[in-house]
Formats: C-alpha cells, structure tokens, sequence
C-alpha cells in the first residue's frame, strides 16, 4: 500500500483546547506502540524534522516520568517531561505532557491511541487536551500542528524501516 492510501488528518475545532492528529500505518498496533514504549526508538523518531532529543530519565509506567531535552535545528533546547498515566500495550497512552517545571500553565493531557485496521494497519490517534483555547492556540501559532504531522511522519518511517 502506498502512502497517497493512507489517511492523515488534523482537526483544531476553533471553540475546543483541542489538537488531534490522526495518520494510519502500515504496521499493526503492537510495533507502533513498541515505537512508543522503547527508549532507544523515541530517540530516533521522536520530533519534527531536524529536531534530536536527549533522555534524561524514562520510567515507562503508570505514574512514571518521561525527561528529555528536544534540540531544535536552530540550536534552541526545550525541555520537555511526559508523566504516564494510562499504559494499555497495543491500545493506549495518556500522559500529561510539560516543560519540566512543576505546575507548568502551560501543561496538556495528551491520549494516543492504536486502533487495528486488520492484521497489519493501525489508525494512530493522538489528541491533545490543553488548559484553554489560547493555549492551544499559542502552540498553533508557532506550527505545532505540522510539527506534530512530521512527527508522525517520522514515526511512520521509523516502523517501516
């Protein structure tokens, strides 16, 4: 199947502090979810086009923490922490997503899930929730909806590698 196939969507309903993405793959939910839950994966497919990041601390479990460094290709780093709250192997992830401070105004609860499209597709879904609607659209502002789509596009050729 070729990519031209595949269904990728972004909606930012104008009244709602939402983000969600969604792009199928050609692999099934438990090799994308893998992706996911493998720390040495994340630190190749994780982030937009010319972004690396660098693990500080991972503890992939309900109630554990996710610290890493993002550095974008103009050299500016964004810290960046993800704290599990839901792990469901193959199906879902919840997490609160932040800038590594405690209390962050700024911090949104993002749930991934992997949903099978017979043996070997999955329609990934992600979808933010953040605090208000000008939160959310200052992250538009700044493109994090294509940011997020070339992540997802990072991921899809992470799998398919």
């Amino acid at each position: 199947m070729t990519a031209t196939t595949l269904k990728v969507r972004a909606s930012t309903p104008a009244d709602q502090p939402t983000i969600t993405m969604e792009r199928e793959f050609d692999a099934p939910p438990d090799v994308l979810f893998r992706a996911f839950s493998d720390t040495e994966a994340l630190k190749i497919w994780y982030g937009p086009n010319g972004f690396t990041i660098t693990v500080l601390a991972r503890d992939f479990r309900v109630g554990g923490l996710f610290r890493f460094t993002m550095h974008g290709p103009d050299g500016t780093d964004y810290p960046n922490r993800i704290a599990y709250r839901e792990i469901l192997p193959g199906e879902r992830l919840a997490y609160r997503h932040d800038s590594d401070i405690d209390n962050d105004p700024n911090a949104f609860e993002v749930a991934v899930t992997f949903e099978a499209l017979g043996a070997s597709r999955t329609l990934l879904t992600m979808h933010s929730i953040f605090p208000s609607v000008d939160a959310r659209n200052a992250v538009m502002k700044f493109g994090a909806v294509e940011l997020g789509m070339q992540t997802l596009e990072k991921l899809a050729a992470y799998v398919k590698g």
